[in-house]
């Protein structure tokens, strides 16, 4: 199968592995990833009002992840890994334990809430600037390219259809960009912010009829990409080997034994029996092994084949929900 994008997402696969393939940790490769992946929104672009963050240049990064990975008990420690975590407080904590690193976390998971009942709203991060102190929101996000059936020019849904790239920027850079300036929020501040922003993470995925890059949507053309199929497209996939990647090792591109593994047909019959009873699109790698080492070089998400159909209703629904907040009076 020509996946979309596959040339660009096989290049920055094969540039992660080629930085970073010394490091056997996966905590330490998704950390890796956190901090070298490119961004996945234009920071310079003017719908975003000058609120997307980028992590600063860090020389020694290399050297410090080496020896991480080669003791790497306090980030597990740190992790404190349980059961069912969500991806996007695992991401959040490798971020905290990284600027905790650096000496710039002034705190990490702030919740400001309204009385004792009433919660407002959670500072992701609140950072050191130099003298300065900033708050940062941050994201990990995977979203889906769909185009047809829609009445504007596109969608990125999440694979469960339950949110859209467009309504979770609008909702972080208009009301959790906004938390510092709530009265409640002021006993957690040392000092007044300088600045709030969002550090935006994660990959976006394409079928093959669509074109990968818009600087129009406010990407970086950089971005981490994959693709998506259905379930009844599978066989048009080419890969020596495929693995479904859990979704805490979403971050990273995969390093795996190749004993962990499987041909087309292992993945098609694991695929086809996981939907008989579930919705959720699966992310699946394909992989290449050399000296019993595989390495992943494509993504993708292989989603159940009424996925579209339901997209389509989802966008609908988003698109009427809009329309009536829109037209309601301020």
């Amino acid at each position: 199968m020509h996946t979309p994008g596959a040339e660009q997402g096989a290049s920055y696969q094969a540039r992660f592995h080629q930085r970073w393939n010394h490091l056997s940790d996966r905590h330490v490769r998704a950390l890796a990833w956190l901090l070298s992946a490119p961004d996945l929104l234009d920071w310079q672009a003017p719908q975003w009002n000058g609120k997307i963050a980028r992590l600063p240049d860090d020389p020694g990064i290399g050297t410090w992840l080496a020896a991480l990975d080669q003791a790497p008990q306090a980030l597990h420690a740190y992790l404190d890994m349980q059961p069912r975590m969500r991806l996007g407080r695992y991401a959040e904590k490798l971020m905290a334990f990284y600027f905790r690193h650096r000496g710039v976390l002034v705190a990490h998971s702030v919740q400001v809430q309204n009385g004792k009942a009433a919660t407002i709203g959670e500072f992701d991060f609140l950072l050191r600037d130099g003298t300065a102190l900033v708050h940062w929101e941050f994201a990990t996000k995977f979203y889906l390219l769909e185009t047809s059936g829609a009445s504007t020019s596109d969608y990125f849904m999440g694979p469960s259809l339950a949110d859209m790239l467009s309504t979770k920027m609008r909702k972080i850079l208009e009301r959790q960009l906004a938390l510092g300036q709530h009265p409640a929020a002021q006993i957690h501040l040392p000092q007044a912010l300088s600045a709030a922003q969002a550090l935006i993470k994660g990959w976006l995925f394409y079928r093959a009829d669509t074109v990968p890059v818009s600087s129009a949507r406010g990407l970086s053309e950089t971005h981490c990409r994959g693709f998506w199929c259905a379930l009844e497209e599978l066989e048009m996939l080419h890969g020596e080997c495929f693995a479904l990647l859990p979704r805490l090792d979403w971050l990273a591109p995969a390093k795996l034994d190749a004993a962990d593994c499987m041909d087309l047909a292992a993945l098609r019959d694991t695929l086809s029996t996981y939907f008989l009873q579930n919705s959720t699109p699966l992310l699946v790698a394909l992989m290449t092994v050399k000296g019993g080492v595989a390495l992943e070089t494509e993504r993708g998400f292989i989603v159940p084949d009424d996925w579209r159909s339901r997209a389509h209703v989802r966008i609908a629904t988003l698109e009427a929900g809009a329309a009536v907040a829109a037209a309601a009076p301020d």
